[in-house]
């Protein structure tokens, strides 16, 4: 199916990214959000995001320019949507605002228009059915910051064509992305289904094992080869946005997280991390700031870690959501991740995992050894 108009709903960080790099490629975009002020300052970002390019040569004036005029901003959604292939909801993760949003733009697309959500949590045939066309419904789930991510996953409903598939896939190639397919519209996807509980487990190593905080991030830095630590991680990620995947995530499949108190306290507190300076670590407000972890902080074993990591990585798989593959790619371009985590287990030692898990899902069945792990131990 033939795309060539875009219609992006939400003009926040994630909105006015996938706008940039769909109007980068030879797009047209209508970028439209309820407020033009919320749209000038998308407009503002795209420009800053475009010169910097034109200033490290890698886009020309011309082209910047034209990329540029590819993109219009619309209040009124039914010009929005006018001739519109593909819509790309991307407002915030409320279900209900979520609703509402689908059922206006039921109102006023065209028939030939795919429907798609850049959701990270929310079940894509939940969204779905909310719509009149599920069947013509898909997940495109970029990563944050779009312009620098590589990932999307690509994630069908229970319902949706393949045709669809095809034509999702084949966008997301055209905007220089690399595609994932997750075949199952599973709790957190691919990504999150690994790294919202590994956020938890931490939290509970905290707790219980009393080890420091930068001796846990060091370690899962320099030992498992993180791009950060996994506390630093989730302060850059937004405390707030892993509570909300965690609430979505669990109402759906108790089995996908062992939730720590402590995440949920501090959200309550405020303790949002980088985004208002104080998370688990607290951050000069208003500046990215990493956490100077040393190599030789990093004392603690992180098999605990590698153990929920990997049996999560193996219930993905053995579940057919997505292949060995697959899901590695989505953990190094998704996650930063260096090291394959079926390579580090095998270094670590599957039996060691196996025994790990064991001694764990005591408590509770989130810890039940993978039939993939048992088989590989």
């Amino acid at each position: 199916m033939k795309i060539e108009k875009i219609t992006v709903l939400g003009s926040g960080t994630m909105g006015h990214g996938i706008a940039q790099i769909s109007a980068m490629v030879g797009y047209k975009v209508a970028l439209r959000d309820i407020d033009q002020s919320f749209l000038d300052k998308a407009m503002e970002k795209i420009r800053w995001s475009i010169n910097k390019l034109v200033e490290k040569n890698k886009l020309s004036r011309e082209e910047a320019d034209a990329t540029l005029a590819r993109i219009t901003t619309h209040v009124d959604l039914k010009e929005a949507l006018r001739d519109s292939d593909l819509v790309i909801e991307a407002v915030p993760e409320d279900l209900n605002l979520k609703k509402k949003v689908y059922s206006e733009v039921d109102r006023y697309a065209e028939e030939k228009t795919i429907y798609a959500s850049n959701t990270s949590t929310l079940p894509i045939t939940e969204l779905a059915s909310l719509t009149s066309r599920p069947n013509r419904f898909i997940g495109i789930h970029f990563f944050n910051p779009p312009q620098l991510m590589k990932l999307v996953e690509v994630i069908p409903s229970s319902s949706t064509e393949q045709e669809i598939i095809d034509t999702a896939i084949g966008y997301v190639r055209k905007v220089e992305k690399e595609p994932v397919l997750c075949k199952k519209d599973v709790a957190g996807f691919i990504v999150n289904r690994i790294f919202i509980p590994l956020v938890h487990e931490a939290a509970w190593i905290l707790e219980e094992e009393k080890v420091e905080m930068r001796s846990i991030d060091a370690s899962v830095k320099y030992k498992l080869g993180f791009p950060m630590g996994i506390f630093e991680l989730a302060d850059y990620t937004g405390i707030d946005v892993v509570h909300k995947a965690t609430v979505e995530m669990h109402a759906r499949d108790k089995k996908v997280i062992n939730p720590s108190p402590l995440i949920e306290k501090l959200y309550k507190e405020n303790r949002l991390g980088q985004k208002n300076g104080k998370g688990f670590y607290d951050y000069q407000q208003g500046s990215y700031t990493r956490i100077d972890l040393k190599e030789d902080e990093a004392t603690y074993d992180p098999i605990r870690l590698l153990a929920v990591a990997i049996n999560n990585a193996s219930w993905l798989i053995t579940n057919d959501v997505s292949s060995k593959e697959d899901v590695e790619k989505a953990l190094r371009l998704g996650m930063g991740l260096r090291y394959s985590v079926f390579e580090l287990a095998k270094n670590y030692g599957y039996d060691r995992i196996v025994n790990t898990l064991n001694k764990l899902s005591i408590r509770t069945e989130f810890y039940k050894p993978d039939p993939l792990l048992i088989k590989l131990k």
